[in-house]
């Protein structure tokens, strides 16, 4: 319906009719919603949502997500084109443009984390997160990235740049390393926090293993890397880096795929340090103090996927360590 329509919709653009184009947003979806259903009423409306919440005026594309269409009309947090619509209407406006307008709370949410991720400090300009998660980049958040990989970076007319990062992404900074023997999972007095923790990083890659182990990081890769199961012996190609170096490539994970964006890997990544702090939710301090004394290890697998992960996170206080690992193709 939308691309057989697409020349005269985007004649309405270049004139700046943003109404009309609303409204035949809102109709297209609302038809496809009774007709077919939710994920195909998004699917068939999506380039048209593409196109506004990236040119309109912000005070008509919030209203993208506004329920006052009527049912099936409005826009909901998984509609999505080349990425979620929210994102590309935060990458778009600043918070001071967009906080007066948004309604949804949960929209709301995902692009004040956008902009936070964007550079802007809106500890002092947005109301409190629910989960406790801050409203501005960590150091430790902000030093790992690239300039301008943290969002997608949108196309008018549909599409997206993104940079792809993987952990590890090269050989630089690692050498051979001997595997310790692997050790049993992590059981005992301190099982169920592991068990919340590893559960939490699970989510953060659901193609990847996530294991945990009382004892350093590379007790934890032995558990998971199959580098070491080869004709090597327990030698791998590995070493230590940085959280602020390994923080992007967990958040990208969590944000993968086009309907989740990088605000969801951040909020993922900060529930996932929580757990393994045993805060019991992502309390900043706490969170940070573990992000202070972490040990990061990572490794090269011989076998890996476009997209791979391959880390190991110790706490040494606690003496508990945390491995995530996997890959997949794209």
């Amino acid at each position: 319906m939308i691309t057989y329509e697409d020349h005269r919709l985007r004649a309405l653009a270049d004139d700046g009719r943003w109404p009309e184009l609303l409204a035949a947003y809102r109709q297209c979806r609302a038809a496809a919603v009774e007709r077919a259903g939710e994920a195909t009423a998004a699917a068939l409306t999506a380039p048209l949502g593409h196109l506004i919440a990236y040119s309109a005026p912000p005070e008509l594309a919030v209203r993208l997500f506004d329920a006052d269409g009527g049912p099936g009309a409005a826009a909901g947090v998984a509609d999505h084109d080349a990425g979620p619509l929210w994102e590309v209407l935060a990458t778009r406006h600043s918070w001071l443009r967009l906080a007066p307008l948004l309604g949804p709370a949960a929209v709301r949410r995902l692009v004040a984390h956008t902009r936070v991720l964007l550079g802007e400090d809106l500890s002092y300009g947005a109301e409190p997160d629910g989960e406790g998660v801050p409203l501005c980049l960590e150091p430790w958040e902000a030093a790992g990235w690239e300039e301008g990989a943290r969002v997608r970076e949108y196309l008018p007319c549909g599409g997206a740049r993104s940079a792809l990062l993987t952990l590890p992404a090269d050989r630089e900074g690692l050498g051979v390393v001997e595997l310790p023997d692997p050790a049993d999972r992590l059981g005992g007095q301190r099982a169920a926090r592991a068990s919340a923790a590893t559960a939490a990083l699970a989510e953060l890659a659901p193609w990847a293993e996530a294991v945990c182990v009382r004892g350093p990081a590379p007790l934890a890769a032995a558990r998971v890397a199959v580098a070491a199961r080869g004709e090597y012996g327990r030698r791998v190609v590995g070493g230590y880096l940085p959280f602020a170096l390994v923080c992007p490539a967990l958040v990208q994970a969590a944000a993968a795929g086009r309907a989740r964006g990088s605000a969801h890997g951040r909020l993922a990544l900060w529930r996932a340090l929580g757990a393994m702090a045993g805060a019991g939710g992502p309390d900043r301090a706490e969170v940070n103090a573990l992000v202070a004394r972490m040990r990061c290890f990572t490794w090269l697998e011989p076998a890996a996927g476009l997209r791979h992960l391959h880390v190991a996170l110790e706490d040494p206080a606690s003496g508990v360590a945390w491995a995530l690992s996997g890959s997949e193709e794209l």
